[in-house]
């Protein structure tokens, strides 16, 4: 439960060392695919990194004295604080954006409601609707309120190579979003241009939009097709390019692999 109680010890926890924060009984989406979407799991964190995440943290975590969030009822999904150099797709795992795995940065969000499965790629919000946002381990906005100021940085254009650059339609043709080399999307819906226009990243198979009006979406690429927001998008040249839908699944199985390895 998100009361005053809970605020004030998340606010007085300023030790060194600090004490654990524990969300517990939450829904997380990892936006990792060797971990998943994880129902009932608990998330703990060590100053700025996440320590745990899976089922039944809170006994092995209860030496330590953690403060306790009650995650019932609640969805942790990635939260990017980042500037124009993480804007695209990443190739070092340290500065990969968007994914909860033990060792990455304690940057996520905290939203009302639970989903299940691929229900992330149906997440459409906006950073004041969170129920808390935690950037890189400190409480920034808890119950809808801010506690700090959120450190974001404007998103400039950076060069960005990745398979899944180009135009995507959906199964309507009402929807035509192109992801470009800029780290940039563009929406045209119903023939209406940029209708939507925003910055993208992309870990794996799983894209984040942050769109120019200031809200947050997922999308998820499985076997050359694009899921977001409930829509189906396939790539306007994927029939008639096979050398680039080969090099997609090159790319990958590399991806796979390099998680496996890290």
């Amino acid at each position: 439960m998100l009361d005053e109680t809970l605020l004030a010890a998340i606010t007085a926890n300023t030790g060194d060392p600090r004490r654990p924060l524990l969300f517990h009984n939450t829904t997380i989406h990892t936006a990792d695919p060797a971990i998943g979407d994880l129902a009932g799991a608990d998330l703990l964190l060590a100053g700025d990194v996440i320590v745990g995440l899976g089922p039944d943290l809170h006994a092995a975590a209860v030496d330590d004295d953690p403060i306790v969030v009650d995650g019932t009822g609640l969805t942790i999904v990635p939260w990017i604080i980042r500037g124009a150099a993480d804007a695209g797709s990443h190739a070092h795992l340290a500065d990969r954006v968007g994914v909860l795995r033990p060792g990455s940065p304690a940057t996520f969000a905290v939203l009302p409601g639970r989903s299940s499965g691929a229900g992330l790629e149906m997440v459409v919000w906006r950073p004041e609707q969170a129920a808390v946002l935690v950037v890189d381990g400190e409480v920034t906005l808890f119950d809808g309120r801010p506690l700090t100021p959120t450190p974001t940085e404007p998103l400039r254009s950076q060069s960005v190579r990745n398979p899944y650059l180009g135009m995507w339609i959906d199964e309507s043709g009402y929807i035509h979003q192109e992801l470009t080399a800029d780290g940039r999307y563009d929406e045209t819906r119903g023939g209406r241009p940029h209708a939507y226009q925003g910055a993208f990243w992309i870990e794996g198979d799983w894209i984040v939009y942050r769109d120019d009006l200031g809200f947050w979406a997922y999308g998820r690429f499985n076997d050359g097709v694009l899921h977001h927001a409930g829509y189906t998008f396939h790539r306007r040249d994927e029939r008639d390019d096979p050398e680039r839908t080969a090099h997609q699944y090159l790319w990958r199985n590399q991806q796979s692999l390099q998680a496996q390895t890290a």
